[in-house]
């Protein structure tokens, strides 16, 4: 039988984001998100067959806020990228949490194959094509999850790095000095920096 039309994907959406914000990702299960919503667990089986299908909703929810529209092939191909990543960074970052599900439902988002896409547009025209194309697209989506997930994870503001400044300078000199230095350096900084060297690594 059809589904009753009462709950959309969006509310649905919104309430297992709700959770995996709050509880992390850990936390998500029909169960708290059917509390979420203020009905039984059953009532949410109307709606979504399973926490899969939650995980692929909340994906969508996240990533359909992404401006997947290249900039102008007036700009430098590293800038016209730079803006790509930064979008798509300012909106998984917001929600760290998801990121384990942005990979594993990479393929079936229409918003995050539209970001791809445009990704391989950039570089396309920038003269990528063949294994040198598929190298470059994984190391950038590779340094954008990875860079989000340290940004949470282990930021540089963080007490693992005032751990590190305050090692032995003796046994680990250039860790200790590196970390001091470190604990001035802005997630915006480490992010648009690391990208930096990426791009420049990648165009030559």
């Amino acid at each position: 039988m059809p589904r009753p039309r009462s709950l959309s994907h969006a509310r649905l959406a919104s309430a297992a984001l709700a959770v995996i914000d709050r509880d992390g990702l850990a936390g998500l299960s029909m169960r708290s998100v059917a509390k979420e919503l203020g009905m039984s667990t059953m009532a949410l089986y109307r709606y979504v067959d399973d926490r899969e299908e939650l995980e692929r909703l909340v994906v969508d929810l996240v990533l359909d806020t992404v401006d997947t529209e290249p900039p102008g092939p007036e700009m430098p191909w590293q800038q016209r990228m730079e803006v790509l990543m930064g979008r798509l960074r300012d909106a998984v970052a917001a929600h760290p949490e998801i990121v384990p599900l942005t990979v594993a439902h990479r393929h079936r988002s229409l918003a995050g194959l539209r970001w791809s896409e445009s990704v391989l547009g950039v570089l396309t025209e920038a003269g990528f094509d063949g294994d040198r194309r598929v190298i470059a697209l994984r190391g950038l989506v590779g340094y954008l999850i990875g860079a989000i997930q340290l940004e949470h994870l282990g930021p540089l503001s963080g007490e693992g790095t005032v751990a590190i400044a305050e090692l032995p300078p003796d046994a680990f000199p250039r860790m200790a000095e590196t970390a001091r230095h470190a604990r001035k350096v802005s997630a915006d900084r480490e992010f648009t920096g690391g990208l930096a060297l990426l791009l420049r690594g990648l165009d030559a």
